[in-house]
Order: structure tokens, then sequence, then C-alpha cells
């Protein structure tokens, strides 16, 4: 049984866990699609699929309601908020979110990575993220985060992160597709073996 040929990665190509995220799963021979908008710039534009601004609306929030939800403010811009939109469209494709990236103090994840888990957690997703300081996966369970062993669903999943990942998150994503996916390398090495 092939369980490559079931699962779909969703992610934005971004340079750094997303493009990570996506040249694994070209490894692995997994299905992905790169989420896009006009004028977007992406590392990892694989299968891509251009989200029209009717479309993109679907995943409009308020700046203020993302800002109240990540506990912080930052500076915005035009760019910033088709992304914010096209994170929704991440997230909801797909039954479970893996992130890469920081887990601040207050529980929040840093950065923009921040919002697709808070999208992910509203939305009842199951959500992972591997801690670049902390040098683990961590399970959101509970309302609290948990070390845990995550494993790629046989479906579809979503991926994003930070755009500076360390060599510690190439090799956590690395070992994430390669823990999921080591029935399927024994497999195909057994039939190599007997060929």
């Amino acid at each position: 049984m092939n369980k490559a040929a079931n699962m779909h990665l969703y992610h934005g190509g971004h340079r750094g866990a997303e493009a990570e995220f996506g040249a694994a799963a070209a490894q692995w021979g997994i299905a992905e699609t790169t989420l896009s908008f006009e004028g977007h710039r992406m590392e990892r534009a694989q299968n891509v699929e251009v989200l029209d601004d009717e479309t993109l609306r679907k995943g409009r929030v308020s700046m203020e309601f993302v800002f109240q939800t990540l506990g912080r403010r930052f500076a915005t811009g035009k760019g910033l908020r088709k992304v914010i939109k096209m994170m929704f469209h991440v997230v909801t494709r797909s039954d479970e979110l893996f992130a890469v990236g920081w887990i601040l103090d207050d529980g929040h994840v840093k950065g923009g990575t921040g919002w697709g888990v808070e999208l992910a957690k509203f939305f009842n997703r199951k959500v992972h993220i591997f801690d670049q300081d902390h040098g683990r996966w961590f399970s959101w369970v509970g309302g609290k985060w948990v070390a845990s062993e995550p494993h790629l669903p046989d479906g579809r999943f979503s991926a994003t992160g930070t755009r500076h990942l360390s060599s510690a998150g190439k090799q956590a994503i690395a070992e994430l597709f390669a823990r999921s996916l080591a029935d399927e390398r024994e497999e195909a090495t057994a039939h190599t073996e007997i060929s």
C-alpha cells in the first residue's frame, strides 16, 4: 500500500520552512499544491494555484483581530494582508498543520507563522510545531503545548513556518517525513531485494 499516494501537502511556497516541506514532499512522492495570489513571491512554486481576489476575500479578517489574537502588533502592508487571507486557504484545505518556528512565553507562536497556528486551532485542526529554540516538536493538546513526536497524516496536511529555518529545523522536517513513511522505505527495500 502506497501511503504517500493518499497524501497531499498545501503551503504558500515561502523561503525557509514552507519550501523545505515542499522539497521533502517531492522526495517522498507526495503531491503538493502551492497556494498563491497575483504578485506573490515564492521560493517553491510547484503545482501553483493562484487565488483570485474573490477567493482570497473568504480569508478576510480585520488586522485588529489578528493583533488581538496574537497578543502583539506589527507593521502591515497590502502584501501581508493578502498572505494572511491566503493562510486561511492553506489551513482549511487540510486536516492537520505542521509548522517550524518559535513558541513564545505567552503560548503564541512568533511572527506570521503564529497566525497560521491560531487559524488551525480555531478550525479545530491538529497543530504541531517544531520549536527551533527547544529543538523538539510540540502539539497543541487540551489548550496547551505538549512535547510530542508527530507523524504526517494519511490524507491532506498543511505546512507553514519561519523563513529563517535552522539546520535543526531542516533536520526535523526530514525526520518527520522519514518517521511517517518509514514503512514505505522498508517496503521499497524489500521489493528491491526480492527482484
